[in-house]
């Protein structure tokens, strides 16, 4: 598909791309080509993924109309790479990506917005259980307001490992050492290392230092 960058952010190798179908695409610093720099208004050619932008090439002005894709009026947004955002990519985007290398802000934007999102539902299953009890007086129908709280925890279990596996290649590790997530007492200590741990100088066998990472 044909389209124009409408934002990236260089240092955080994150931005969107204006498809010529109407759409914006999430597109990473993982899925350009090699040798292709994007630049606001630049034309280029993907392959749209659910919403990202995949093997993203350049494209030619004139058969893009980049200028065409581009709301008029619209300054660039600013850079909305925070932590949010990496939860977001982490859960959504690269929920089954277990190649690659993740930076510590990733890790951490994935762990605490998980935790807060669990706790806000887990808040809201007491009110809906306490309320439940009051009216019906039964505790196991209470119960039921606690399901969104665990049908979030579930969701995330796959994302939670495929990053781990992706900060365990950023500092150097095989992921294969995820599997020492599953040792009584090691847990812990394991992902207070992997939220401290700084990335790998330079590239490594998973590929270059994630993008943002000052060295």
């Amino acid at each position: 598909m044909r389209g124009a960058v409408y934002h990236y952010d260089q240092d955080q190798g994150f931005g969107y791309i204006n498809g010529a179908d109407g759409k914006r695409y999430i597109v990473g610093h993982e899925d350009l080509s090699p040798g292709v720099a994007l630049v606001r208004g630049a034309p280029v050619e993907f392959q749209p993924d659910d919403g990202t932008a995949r093997a993203v090439i350049a494209g030619r002005p004139s058969a893009a109309k980049s200028r065409n894709l581009i709301p008029r009026g619209v300054e660039p947004a600013q850079s909305t790479t925070g932590l949010w955002t990496y939860f977001w990519r982490a859960f959504k985007v690269r929920h089954v990506s277990f190649t690659g290398r993740a930076r510590r802000k990733e890790f951490w934007g994935f762990f605490l917005f998980t935790l807060i999102v669990f706790f806000a539902l887990f808040a809201f299953g007491v009110l809906i259980d306490a309320a439940i009890t009051a009216i019906v007086g039964d505790l196991e129908f209470g119960a039921l307001g606690y399901a969104p709280a665990f049908v979030f925890l579930l969701l995330t279990v796959l994302p939670w490992f495929a990053l781990m596996v992706r900060r365990l290649h950023d500092i150097g590790l095989s992921g294969w050492f995820v599997l020492l997530y599953f040792v009584p007492g090691f847990n812990t200590l394991g992902v207070l290392a992997l939220g401290l741990i700084p990335s790998k100088v330079g590239e490594n066998p998973w590929g270059p230092v994630p993008a943002g990472v000052r060295i």
